[in-house]
Parts: C-alpha cells; sequence; structure tokens
C-alpha cells in the first residue's frame, strides 16, 4: 500500500515528535528501497515506532479521521455501492451512509482529491474521507466475499449443465470450454474473497465436492455433478502445465491467478484416488510481505531472545511443529530481519513460498537432482553467511546442516516435533551425537496457529467452572506447579458477524514456546543418562513459557479464545 505522506513531510513528523532521528528515518529507508517494502512496515519491524501510534498519526497530519472496523461496525449494504473491483483498485471502502445522505469512505490516501471527486461524482453524494491501513482495508473487502457466497453455488451449477451440454470431442478442448473456464475462475474467486489458504476438490461415487480451507479449518463449499470433475481437472493441469492425459500418478504444478490488482501463486498437486483424480491448490499470494516477529505472535519476552540468537555469526535456530503450524512463515520473519547488505543469505526450499530481494532462494528439484541434502551441499561453496534450509528431513540433511553450523555458518531450519524440548530427542533420531546438538544449537522455537477472535463481534465471559479444571489439568500434564498456574482473569469469543462469516473468528496468529540452549540446557543435552522431562524441568525454572501458557496470555489479550488453545493444544 503506497504512504499517503510525502517521505521528506513524513520524516520531518517523526523527527519532530521525537519517535526517531534523521539518521534512523534515513538507514530505514535505505532499507525499503533496497527489500522492496513500504518504509512503514520496515519502521514498525525493526521496533522504531508502533504501528497504531504511527497510523494514528498519519491520520492526524491528514487531518482526517482513522478508521478502525474492530470498533466501527460496517454497513454490509453501503459497503456493495462501490463495486469491489473498483475498490480495490481505489484503494477504498465504502462503510456508512450518514443522516444528510453522505458516505463515509475508508481511504488508503484520503488526501487524494481526484479519487474523492470520482465517487461523489458516482455516488452523487459527499464523502467524508477516513485514513485506513491495509489491514482495515481487508476487513471490508471480506465483506465482497461473504456476498459473493450467495450466489455462487447457483453460477456454478448453472455453468455445469451448460458444460455438459457443451459438444466438446476430447478433454483438452473440454478444458477450454468457456462454461469449464469459467466454473475454475469462479472456484478460485471465491476462494480469494473468503481468504481460503487452500482448495481441496475431491471426487465421489456421483458428485464432485468442493472444499476450502479458512483460518485452518476446512469447510465445505458445494458439490455439483460428477460429470464436470473430468473437465476441471484438466482445465487446472492445463494452467500449472501437468500432464492432461496422465491420471494414474501423482504430478505437481503452479500457476498465477490474477483478481482485480490481487495476485496469487496457486501450488497444485493431484492424486489417484478410488473414484478419480483429487486436486489440491496451495493459495500464496505472490506480493505477501514477510511478517514481523509481533505480527506473527512472538511475544515481547521472547523476541528479546529470538533477536539476541540471530545475531550470532554461526549455530542452528530451528522452528518445530506439525505441518501447517507456520514454521516456514517465521523462518522468513527472522531472514526478514537478518536481510541486510552485509550478509549473504541462500536458501534450499519446498516451495518457495515468498520472495525476498537479495535473498539466493533455490527450489527443491528432485528429477533435477536438488534435494534438501543435495541442494545443501552446493549451497555450502556459495561462500553463504546465513543458510535457510526448508526442512531437516533425514540423517543426510540433519549431518550437513549440522557441520555447516559447526563452521561458521548461522542455519535455520524446520523440523517436524510436538513441542520445543522433544526436538532434542528427534535430532538423536537423525543421528546427530548429543555432543554435536550441544555444540551448534542455538534456539528452538516451537509453535501452533489458532484462530483470532474477529475483532468486530469479541465480548467478554466468564469461564464455567468445568472448563477451568480441564485448564489445571492441562497445567499438571505439562508438570507445571500449582503455584506457577496463570488462569487469564478474562475470556473472550465472537458472536458471529458479516465480517468473519458468522463463525466468530478471522486470521489467525501464532502461539509458541522459545527454548535457548542456555549452559545448563546444553550439559543436560549432553549427559549420558539425558531426560526428557529433567530438560523440561529445566527449560521451564528458566523461565521458557510452554505453547498452552503463550496461547493463556492471547487468550487474556482477547486475540483468541480458550477453545482454540486447547483445539491445538490436543491435535
Amino acid at each position: 500500500m503506497s504512504i499517503p505522506l510525502p517521505l521528506a513531510q513524513l520524516k520531518k513528523l517523526l523527527v519532530d515528535e521525537s519517535v526517531l532521528t534523521g539518521e534512523q528515518f534515513d538507514v530505514a529507508s535505505v532499507e525499503a528501497d533496497r527489500k522492496g517494502q513500504s518504509i512503514l512496515d520496515v519502521l514498525v519491524a525493526n521496533g522504531s515506532v508502533e504501528s497504531d501510534y504511527l497510523n494514528n498519526l498519519i491520520a492526524r497530519i491528514l487531518g482526517v479521521p482513522r478508521v478502525n472496523f474492530s470498533h466501527i461496525p460496517i454497513d454490509n449494504t453501503v459497503v456493495r455501492i462501490i463495486p469491489e473491483n473498483i475498490a480495490r483498485e481505489r484503494e477504498t471502502i465504502a462503510f456508512k451512509k450518514e443522516d444528510n445522505g453522505s458516505y463515509d469512505v475508508a481511504m488508503a490516501n484520503p488526501s487524494d482529491l481526484e479519487a474523492i471527486k470520482f465517487f461523489e461524482q458516482r455516488l452523487h453524494a459527499r464523502i467524508n474521507p477516513y485514513f485506513a491501513t491495509e489491514n482495515d482495508l481487508r476487513e471490508g473487502y471480506s465483506i465482497y466475499g461473504y456476498a459473493l457466497g450467495e450466489d455462487f453455488k447457483k453460477i456454478i451449477r448453472e455453468k455445469a449443465a451448460e458444460a455438459i451440454m457443451s459438444q466438446a470431442k476430447n478433454i483438452k478442448e473440454a478444458a477450454a470450454d468457456i462454461p469449464i473456464v469459467g466454473i475454475v475462475e469462479n472456484i478460485l474467486s471465491y476462494a480469494l474473497a473468503s481468504r481460503a489458504s487452500d482448495i481441496h476438490i475431491e471426487v465421489l461415487e456421483e458428485s464432485m465436492f468442493v472444499r476450502y480451507r479458512i483460518d485452518g479449518i476446512l469447510y465445505g463449499v458445494m458439490e455439483v455433478t460428477k460429470a464436470v470433475h473430468p473437465a476441471i481437472v484438466a482445465r487446472l493441469k492445463l494452467l500449472a502445465g501437468a500432464k492432461i492425459d496422465e491420471h494414474y500418478a501423482p504430478q505437481d504444478g503452479r500457476f498465477r491467478y490474477k483478481v482485480g490488482n490481487q495476485t496469487i501463486d496457486v501450488r497444485l498437486s493431484v492424486i489417484p484416488t478410488f473414484y478419480g483424480e483429487k486436486v489440491e491448490l496451495r493459495l500464496l499470494e505472490s506480493s505477501q510481505k514477510p511478517l514481523s516477529l509481533k505480527d506473527i505472535g512472538i511475544m515481547e519476552e521472547d523476541e528479546k531472545i529470538i533477536l539476541r540468537n540471530i545475531e550470532r555469526t554461526y549455530g542452528m535456530i530451528l522452528s518445530c511443529g506439525p505441518t501447517g503450524s507456520g514454521k516456514t512463515t517465521t523462518l522468513y520473519a527472522m531472514m526478514n530481519i537478518l536481510n541486510k547488505p552485509e550478509v549473504n543469505i541462500t536458501t534450499i526450499e519446498d516451495p518457495i513460498e515468498y520472495n525476498m530481494p537479495y535473498v539466493n532462494q533455490t527450489q527443491i528439484n528432485v528429477q533435477a537432482g536438488i534435494s534438501f541434502a543435495s541442494g545443501l551441499r552446493a549451497l555450502l561453496r556459495q561462500d553463504p553467511n546465513i543458510i535457510m534450509v526448508g526442512e531437516i528431513r533425514d540423517d543426510e540433511t540433519a549431518d550437513i546442516s549440522v557441520q555447516a553450523a559447526l563452521t561458521g555458518h548461522l542455519l535455520l531450519s524446520s523440523l517436524h516435533t510436538n513441542d520445543a524440548p522433544t526436538t532434542i530427542p528427534r535430532l538423536f533420531d537423525l543421528k546427530v551425537a548429543p555432543f554435536l546438538v550441544s555444540s551448534v544449537l542455538n534456539l528452538i522455537i516451537a509453535q501452533r496457529l489458532v484462530r483470532k477472535v474477529c475483532e468486530t463481534c469479541v465480548y467478554s465471559y466468564d469461564l464455567d467452572e468445568e472448563m477451568k479444571d480441564i485448564i489445571k489439568e492441562q497445567f499438571e500434564e505439562l508438570g507445571i506447579a500449582t503455584e506457577h498456574m496463570k488462569i487469564p482473569k478474562a475470556f473472550y469469543r465472537g458472536k458471529g458477524c458479516a465480517t468473519c462469516g458468522e463463525t466468530g473468528y478471522r486470521g489467525r496468529i501464532g502461539i509458541f514456546e522459545v527454548l535457548e540452549a542456555t549452559n545448563e540446557i546444553k550439559k543436560i543435552i549432553m549427559s549420558p543418562d539425558f531426560s526428557l522431562a529433567e530438560l523440561r524441568a529445566q527449560a521451564h525454572a528458566a523461565g521458557m513459557k510452554t505453547m498452552f501458557e503463550d496461547g493463556l496470555l492471547k487468550i487474556e489479550l482477547a486475540i483468541t479464545t480458550i477453545d482454540e488453545v486447547m483445539r491445538v493444544i490436543r491435535e
């Protein structure tokens, strides 16, 4: 999103407010140009200024109120007076009609007089501009998605009927038929509007079933006749460069899709099943920037530990958790901080999920002989300072990673483990000797993703005794003494509204445990009588919060719910 103030004016504003010095602003400006990011994002990410303070300051200088859809309701009927494509193109959201007939409109740049004049002529009414951040606008755009859902099934069924009547002679012709093209475009567009991360297209005995994963939860979206399934799969294969005539072997591919001014990369996976081919589409916003540690949910104390450890010039930092727990996002957040002109960062990934300027990123390609192990060997000949290995999956990759971390490289990677302490025995399983684990390990970050409470419809409530007992039982399972049990004083959930699709949740955030390899921890790792229980006790005594405790902190801050924390902890 563009900055609504000239750079020189923003600099003067922040210097006059004694937020930072002119030199600090200039350094941040150079870093923003080099990374291809907004200077606002850089200032927030490096801790120079708080996001809310900065946005309120900009609104004040622009002389307009700042909209905050967490506290200001959106009128669903008013939103749709501006078509979605125009709203996205102009970075605006109409959210309220006043009694005098004027419209309140949230804008990325409320000083854009040409845009204000355009909307006043279009709506035949006066416009009251408000300053809106990128996140504010996303809240508003979601309303369009839920409106689209009302007609989505009808549109798909109509196009499916057209496709069945088509005179296409073969599957390739069917894949290019207008009704099939329209079905695929509608499935993708509605997924984007719904903030889905994945689309599952499954074939049943008599029908085709489509499901979306939204905020980590799968939702059934629609079911149509099985007759259109082969053509839809062929269309997606065609887009992704996969083989249309191959039906009995797994295939992968990717393509880029654009809706309005939003572009996404779509990763396709096709596998044969009993009734036909199943398609899974992973949606990755191509312009998405790496998030800051604060954005992903790292609390202040843990952030200090992470920053201290990524400043080290060698050793290993591991991000741990099950598939889909946000490990890669955490690695990218750290790399974004480390991405400076004086260091060479190289990665080996599967897949490359974010494009990072000035980071040398390599994609796994088994057919070309590039695996994590072989790719890592090659990267070591590229004079790297920092190496990111997408995942340590086998003994060979673990061995090369450890050797790299021992020989003057800072190595970031991920592992599949349940929590931070169990990472140690997992490394032992990968044939890494205890003395080597002790020598190279700097930090372990374990995590899960929980759904965030919808800020538009959040409310507080009193917890019943049964849930309090369950919380105490969870503390006991973690071996936390009664005197250290901290149960939140307040609990929150969402009522359900148009903004969150009546779910009470919108977006996801991480809950974490950060285990620093202190001297005491290293002694336990090297002990011939290694004890996981002893490791846990020492880590907790040294101040490590478990994911459960971190989740409880986020409950008290009205970020998530007890139901969500218990769900992911018990998975």
